[in-house]
């Protein structure tokens, strides 16, 4: 697990395909809170990968093909926003954030307002029940919050320190970006549906007992 509050950006120096999957070789422009060992996870501009190789300050990670399938493209983008996993003794400063990408979102604008920047992207039709108002959602692995939802589309605030801190600020109108919903509207939407669709037993849904005069 992450917050969304990303430690910085790293630079993705190469993407090695090999059949449907592929490994990926990436730079921190940071140095880490300690080294990084083989194994351990980094959440990688939203998408939680495994650490496979070590090459001085380069890692590489193991990225499968239902990975590359969900998520944005690793390339020809180079600058990600770079996490890693969470401490049980960590603060929680953003909210949880699992790495495993929801969805892609194109962005529609960035729109300066005083020190901040505002960010219009379209809202996945899947994903749409997942998003509202004062919600939390990661875009690229960085934890925001929403403004407002609707219509097709949301939008999210960039503050002064996002912006300088994460790849967010480097996008523009036509970006691909990762998205992942919070994790307790996630489970909150599936059991509402689940409930929704339940029957008895014997075939018997509310909409027909309603229906019998019960």
């Amino acid at each position: 697990m992450f917050t969304g509050l990303t430690h910085g950006t790293g630079e993705i120096l190469y993407l090695e395909k090999t059949g449907n999957d592929a490994v990926l070789g990436a730079k921190p422009r940071f140095p880490w809170d300690g080294p990084l060992v083989l194994g351990e996870s980094v959440c990688v501009s939203g998408v939680c990968l495994t650490v496979a190789g070590i090459k001085g300050d380069v890692f590489e990670a193991y990225a499968s093909e239902e990975t590359l399938s969900v998520a944005a493209p690793f390339f020809p983008r180079k600058v990600v926003n770079l996490e890693r996993a969470l401490r049980l003794s960590d603060r929680l400063g953003g909210h949880l954030v699992s790495g495993h990408a929801d969805g892609v979102a194109t962005i529609l604008s960035l729109t300066p307002k005083g020190r901040s920047v505002v960010l219009r992207l379209e809202m996945p039709p899947d994903l749409a029940p997942f998003l509202a108002p004062k919600g939390s959602v990661a875009v690229e692995g960085v934890s925001l919050t929403i403004n407002r939802a609707g219509n097709g589309e949301f939008s999210v605030n960039l503050i002064p320190e996002t912006l300088s801190r994460t790849s967010l600020g480097t996008l523009s109108p036509g970006s691909k970006v990762n998205l992942e919903a919070d994790v307790m509207a996630r489970y909150a939407v599936n059991w509402l549906k689940s409930r929704d669709s339940a029957e008895t037993p014997e075939g018997l849904t509310l909409e027909k007992l309603g229906n019998l005069g019960w």
